[in-house]
């Protein structure tokens, strides 16, 4: 095989023909980089020349030094160059110096130090009385603090304490969670939340709960009680007195019987005895006094005053139901109404305050009052559905009204009795194409309509300025003047419109 032209073969004169390497280039060298990349000081070879072996050794240089702490950590101890932990000749049956130290492990007190002993089930290690007394005679040393002990004094105060201001923040933020996941289950059970009022209800001035708390200690429950047969009623008290308004069918059997108990019941509990002072059965009224001193006296309004629509309220004892308070409007006025009378005394009849407040039995003889508190009628009779009249109120009662229950009042305390106005004539409502009022039935002799020349058939349709359209119209109508005054009465008779004046008489 041929070797190519340039193959290098050594022949003698070669060196003479040979080449010398091309100068070197050097580009200049920044001296910051010098600094920074070129050799230390002293240094004319490779950096690796510290470490290189020493050919002198075997190819292996000289070791290195052992770490202080290595050399500390797991060299003899200091004077104990000699000791090793091999055991003695003795234990593996060679013959071997007495001088020898024994093993640590060969006591045959504590097998637990030697590595060929076999597993030995012991007693508890309890401390001797020897190492209790040692361990009671040795000093104590300071006890650590809790700081201490879990950060090793490495904690500042302020760093310790926003520690546990952000541990207590963690803790109720996992508290609410908490909370909060237990509020929205499905549970039955949980927690009730009363929404409650921020304010108590107002009751400013004119308020019905106003009116009813300074009408009701003057008006009192009556109790009548007449051998085995009794009544109860209401009744206003109308002077400091002890005079006590009410109606006559509520008092009509301890007026007829001597023996007959009256009692008044006041708000507060307070019971008095009372005597009938008089009664007018016509217009279904009685005083009474009760033994009772300076009691509670309602206020005294005018009727007249009064207009459809007004709102009035009852106060009375329903059914003796003590202080009960209802309220409603004026239904009507002038209503005449009337009633038969009771135990063989007259009919009753009077005009009128109709009211749709709630009045049932027990109410009778109670006030009515207005807006003001201010008493305008006394609750007197109800209109009921049924044969019986037994049945509660159906928003039609009447009340008497005060400006007439006042003068008829004033007239009992001070005479014992009333007198009316009178016509003297029977009469009975009528109502034709022709005609409509109370006609004639019969005349008393010598009494004012025959000295006026009223007779029987006539239909009499006006007295004074009042309409008369029945019976009972006509009775209201005279009893509005006085005995004695002169009153125009227009009448019809044989279809003829007549006037004629009668000077009234007395019943």
């Amino acid at each position: 095989m041929n070797q190519p032209p340039n193959a290098h073969q050594e022949e003698p004169g070669d060196d003479e023909h040979r080449l010398g390497p091309r100068p070197l280039d050097r580009p200049s060298v920044d001296p910051a980089y010098a600094a920074t990349f070129g050799r230390p000081r002293g240094v004319d070879g490779p950096f690796d020349k510290l470490y290189t072996p020493n050919p002198g050794q075997n190819g292996s240089g000289p070791k290195p030094p052992e770490p202080e702490s290595l050399a500390e950590a797991f060299g003899r101890p200091r004077g104990a160059e000699n000791i090793v932990l091999q055991r003695p000749l003795e234990a593996s049956g060679v013959a071997g110096s007495a001088e020898q130290d024994s093993p640590m492990w060969t006591s045959g007190a504590d097998p637990w130090r030697d590595p060929s002993a076999g597993a030995v089930l012991g007693g508890p290690a309890v401390v001797t009385e020897e190492k209790a007394t040692d361990s009671e005679s040795r000093p104590r040393g300071a006890l650590l603090s809790l700081p201490e002990l879990l950060f090793g004094r490495r904690v500042k105060p302020i760093a310790l304490a926003l520690l546990a201001a952000v541990a207590l923040l963690i803790g109720a933020v996992g508290g609410f969670i908490g909370w909060a996941v237990a509020s929205a289950g499905d549970s039955l059970t949980g927690e009730l939340n009363v929404a409650e009022a921020q304010a108590g209800k107002e009751r400013p001035a004119g308020s019905i709960a106003d009116i009813a708390k300074r009408v009701a200690p003057a008006v009192v429950s009556i109790e009548v009680k007449a051998g085995q047969s009794g009544g109860l009623g209401s009744g206003v008290v109308i002077d400091k007195e002890g005079y006590v308004v009410t109606n006559n069918h509520v008092v009509s059997q301890a007026a007829r019987d001597d023996n007959a108990e009256i009692t008044a019941v006041f708000i507060d509990g307070t019971r008095a005895d009372g005597e009938v002072v008089g009664t007018d059965p016509k217009t279904d009224l009685a005083v009474i006094k009760v033994n009772v001193s300076n009691p509670v006296v309602i206020e005294v309004g005018k009727s007249s005053d009064l207009a459809a629509g007004d709102t009035v309220i009852a106060v009375g004892s329903p059914f003796g139901l003590e202080n009960t308070v209802t309220e409603g409007i004026v239904s009507a006025l002038n209503r005449p109404v009337t009633a038969p009378g009771e135990n063989g005394d007259p009919a009753v009849t009077y005009d009128a305050i109709q009211t749709d407040a709630a009045i049932n039995p027990g109410n009778s003889g109670g006030a009515l009052v207005d807006s003001r508190g201010a008493l305008v009628g006394i609750n007197s009779l109800i209109r009921t559905v049924g044969s019986d009249g037994e049945g509660g109120s159906i928003g039609l009662g009447f009340a008497i009204p005060v400006d007439q229950a006042v003068k008829i009042s004033e007239s009992l305390i001070s005479e014992g009795k009333v007198q009316h106005a009178d016509l003297g004539v029977n009469a009975s409502s009528v109502a034709a194409n022709t005609s409509e009022g109370a006609q004639i039935q019969n005349v008393n002799d010598d009494g004012p309509a025959a000295k006026a020349g009223i007779a029987e058939g006539d239909v009499i349709t006006k007295v004074g300025d009042r309409q008369v359209r029945n019976a009972a119209e006509l009775t209201v109508a005279v009893r509005q003047h006085d005995i004695g005054e002169v009153v125009p009465v227009r009448l019809v008779r044989g279809g003829r419109p007549l006037t004629v004046d009668v000077t009234l008489g007395s019943d």
